[in-house]
């Protein structure tokens, strides 16, 4: 398979990679809109002309985030609705309430190395705001992105999918003991496989899907590590992180391209072993057999 490549690459912004895209008339989901690197995708997305949907905990910032964007670009079709994504019913009501086509969904939202808790379902909450709550609310919008005929998923992993597996036998930490780096790893693989799984079930819907490391940004996911511990010269701008998840959801460039996995605006190359400054992608990340029991496990959850 030959390695994806576009002209844009680390330093590219999010404006820079919409540039010239008319996207008037399309709809697009951002959950996690609310802070960071969802803010700047919400807003490059929302240059284009899209109507946007922020999916967010916290609707008070979320309305000041919109409030913002339509400042800064014009576009009035900015709108603000309630998802907890570790909250089933509050999935539930958000997908209910979503009666249009869909033409883009960034699954952008998550947390990371949380200390250890669990829904009242018993899961680990890493796993089950990162992965089980995109999972369930890919599922409810499936028919909505199926009506548009030619929808982008785009989900937001990271380079500490490196750091494990998802570990099948044991994915909530029943038996081994709680690592906040170990669930957030698996979590993280999970976003791949999900995208994975979900390209060879529903391109025959007009729907691909993808995933992507956004890149080092100093923002509140790392408010229980102590702040970014990436050196400064591999740091972006939240600008930057957005590049790659608004070039996904957008660019002409990758029309037709799905289950892969991108990095700094190009696909990622598959490594052996864990690199030195974890660039690459880990190949159980893009693995089928990985992806279906994932899909499996998902699903009865």
């Amino acid at each position: 398979m030959t390695q994806i490549k576009t002209p844009f690459g680390q330093h590219s912004t999010a404006a820079e990679a919409v540039k010239g895209i008319d996207l008037s008339g399309k709809r697009a989901i951002v959950t996690g809109a609310a802070s960071g690197i969802g803010v700047e995708t919400a807003r490059a997305l929302a240059s284009t002309g899209a109507e946007v949907t922020l999916a967010v905990r916290n609707t008070e910032a979320g309305a000041q985030v919109a409030a913002d964007i339509t400042a800064i670009t014009g576009n009035q079709n900015i709108y603000v609705a309630s998802l907890d994504l570790s909250d089933r019913r509050s999935i539930a009501t958000f997908v209910a309430a979503w009666d249009k086509p869909l033409h883009i969904l960034v699954n952008n939202a998550g947390v990371m190395a949380l200390p250890e808790q669990y829904t009242p379902e018993g899961w680990e909450m890493q796993f089950a705001t990162n992965h089980l709550g995109h999972f369930a609310l890919a599922l409810g919008l499936h028919d909505a992105l199926a009506a548009a005929g030619a929808a982008r998923l785009v989900s937001v992993s990271s380079s500490g999918h490196m750091l494990s597996p998802v570990v099948f036998d044991d994915i909530h930490f029943a038996f081994c003991r709680y690592d906040p780096w170990l669930a957030y790893g698996q979590s993280k693989t999970a976003n791949i496989l999900f995208a994975v799984g979900a390209t060879t079930r529903w391109f025959k819907d007009g729907i691909t899907a993808n995933a992507l490391m956004p890149g080092a940004i100093a923002t509140n996911l790392q408010r229980y590590v102590g702040g970014i511990q990436t050196p400064p010269e591999r740091q972006k701008t939240p600008e930057q992180g957005a590049a790659t998840s608004v070039l996904l959801a957008t660019t002409p460039l990758l029309k037709g391209i799905d289950g892969r996995y991108f990095e700094d605006c190009n696909e990622a190359a598959i490594v052996p072993r864990r690199t030195e400054d974890y660039s690459g992608v880990a190949p159980y990340a893009l693995d089928p057999d990985n992806a279906d029991r994932l899909w499996e496990v998902s699903f009865s959850s």
